[in-house]
């Protein structure tokens, strides 16, 4: 038995003595199962989910008249010569118009923590580019999150993004077409 313990204590010294033990549960100390992987440093990522919809109705109405009536009599004495005559005018101006623009948006984009303000505030921003047939499309982000507003998955609703600056922007040859010409733009700015 004596032998027995003697090979056991032998055999524990000599696999502590060899060999590291290593966890399946840390990467270079800086995972643990407990840590907080929500972002909060200058530098950390998060993902901004956006679901904006926004909605503008216009409607305006103008109307506008004057009339004026002149009559003149015959004229007597060195004025004969004038016979009676009468003069109306009239003026009228009127204009509708109504303009009804909804724009939906929804995706998500990944910015940066670009600076954390005393107050534990995150300034994030970031921008996404995507390229498709010759034309690209770029979204902008940039705005105030704070830190209780980043959820577990590291990510924050646009309508919690605060002094948010959410810009669409795209070129190419589509977009081109689609802006107006430059004799276009003369007459709507002449007239």
């Amino acid at each position: 038995m004596k032998k027995f313990f003697a090979i056991l204590i032998a055999a524990f010294v000599l696999t502590s003595c060899t060999g590291e033990a290593k966890s399946l549960w840390v990467d270079n100390g800086n995972m643990s199962l407990f840590a907080d992987k929500k972002a909060r440093n200058v530098g950390d990522i998060l993902t901004i989910v956006i679901s904006e919809t926004t909605t503008q109705t216009a409607s305006k109405s103008r109307t506008n008249s004057k009339a004026g009536s002149v009559s003149v009599g015959n004229g007597t004495g060195i004025f004969d010569f004038i016979k009676a005559f009468s003069v109306n005018g009239s003026d009228s101006f009127e204009a509708d118009g109504s303009a009804t623009d909804t724009n939906r948006f929804s995706g998500q984009i990944t910015v940066t923590v670009v600076d954390v303000l005393p107050n534990d505030n995150m300034i994030v921003e970031g921008t996404q580019s995507i390229w498709q047939n010759r034309d690209e499309h770029k979204i902008t982000l940039r705005g105030v999150v704070r830190r209780d507003d980043v959820t577990m998955n590291n990510t924050v609703p646009s309508y919690k993004v605060a002094d948010a600056t959410l810009k669409f922007d795209g070129k190419g040859p589509l977009n081109a077409k689609q802006r107006q010409g430059i004799l276009t733009q003369l007459f709507n700015f002449m007239f």
